[in-house]
């Protein structure tokens, strides 16, 4: 309940009211499987690339990615398998948007997946479904669902200083945040497109947000 405080000043009646709190977007918890073993994955795995066993995350980044598909279901199903064909972490991300803009929370947002090489250990995942041929084909309603995402997060998390596509993996090393311990560990990416990034760095660039 908003509360109403009247003053007269002179002939003017002045009504002050406080500014309304932003809306979150609209997100569809959707959990994938999260058991003992995956939690004894996500340890190894981070122990072998970042020096510790952590499996929580203070969100510092957000990286965006596409899902080289176009069926939402079958990422959702590929990230739900706990373990990876070599027996590693399997991939994910915390979050998925279709491409009618609908949010998917995969996982917690403090919880660390396996989504982008160096940058595990402080980076929130987006995944959005599309770009299955390489193709610059991400819709308006994601980048609208990406951009109320990022503010969501970045007022929940106001660690969050950065965001960038997955393709610029190596320029965001500017950003300090890049750990890897593996010598030789590392993947070229495209996803998700120069497009869908300039237009999502357009929308945010009032956000305090710095992008690579």
């Amino acid at each position: 309940m908003i509360k109403i405080i009247g003053l007269c000043v002179g002939l003017t009646f002045v009504i002050f009211a406080p500014l309304a709190k932003a809306a979150s977007p609209a997100i569809v918890d959707r959990p994938i499987a999260w058991t003992e073993y995956r939690e004894r994955l996500a340890e190894e795995y981070a122990l072998k690339h970042y020096g510790s066993r952590q499996t929580e995350i203070v969100p510092q980044a957000v990286v965006i990615h596409w899902t080289a598909s176009d069926n939402g279901e079958s990422v959702y199903n590929w990230f739900n398998r706990e373990a990876a064909n070599d027996g590693t972490l399997q991939v994910s991300s915390q979050f998925m948007v279709e491409r009618d803009g609908t949010i998917y929370r995969f996982t917690p947002e403090t919880k660390m997946n396996r989504h982008i090489i160096g940058y595990n250990h402080c980076a929130v995942g987006i995944e959005n479904v599309g770009g299955a041929t390489g193709k610059e084909d991400l819709t308006d309603a994601q980048l609208a669902a990406d951009t109320e995402l990022i503010r969501y997060l970045k007022r929940k998390y106001p660690s969050i200083r950065y965001v960038f596509g997955h393709y610029r993996q190596t320029a965001a090393r500017a950003s300090g945040l890049y750990r890897e311990l593996v010598p030789g560990y590392a993947s070229q990416k495209i996803d998700p497109g120069e497009k869908f990034m300039q237009a999502l760095h357009e929308t945010l660039k009032d956000d305090g947000l710095i992008f690579f």
